[in-house]
């Protein structure tokens, strides 16, 4: 290997790495915080509309965190629904089972997960879920945060579902691609 390619190679994994780094070897963005339960950091309920009607609570905000991460509460309340099938570029997504039942396809995959479970969505892996529980909370981890917050915001502005072509713009606006139907139940 050359020089100039070994060096290259050698910074983009270093920088890479980066977001992946302690707490204190990133800046800091102020002091540490509580959001107590049943409240959002920001925003207040952010009430979604849209492909469901779930509210999301920013419990940390990528601005806490200068982008490395986002932690979200979601208050579910459409039993038989979920997301379509999409995929992630830049960010990797965790699911944590706060009350209920839901269904994942991961890949080709797919998971009946319950209250306790956790699901590791890989970025650029298309994934999907849906409700089938009566009720349900799940906490959503994105790292790093991207445009989550805002993509959630945006949803909210919606009084309708969106036409597929709608919905397709919407996602894409804030970094991710919508490649299918929600996932069904086999």
């Amino acid at each position: 290997m050359k020089r100039r390619q070994f060096v290259h190679k050698a910074l983009s994994v270093s920088l890479g790495t980066l977001a992946y780094l302690p707490g204190e070897a990133r800046q800091a963005r102020g002091p540490g915080f509580k959001v107590p339960a049943g409240e959002g950091r920001y925003r207040g309920h952010i009430h979604v509309g849209g492909f469901n009607s779930n509210i999301i609570d920013v419990k940390i905000s990528g601005k806490d965190t200068s982008g490395g991460f986002a932690v979200f509460e979601q208050l579910n309340r459409t039993p038989g629904k979920g997301t379509p099938m999409h995929v992630h570029p830049s960010q990797d997504e965790v699911f944590y089972i706060l009350e209920g039942e839901f269904y994942f396809q991961v890949g080709s995959d797919k998971y009946a997960l319950k209250t306790g479970d956790t699901i590791f969505l890989p970025r650029n892996v298309p994934h999907s879920w849906i409700q089938l529980s009566s009720a349900g909370r799940t906490m959503m981890t994105f790292q790093p945060a991207g445009q989550m917050e805002e993509m959630f915001v945006a949803f909210s502005n919606l009084k309708t579902p969106p036409t597929p072509e709608e919905a397709a713009q919407l996602f894409a606006g804030h970094g991710v691609r919508i490649v299918g139907p929600p996932v069904t139940r086999d």
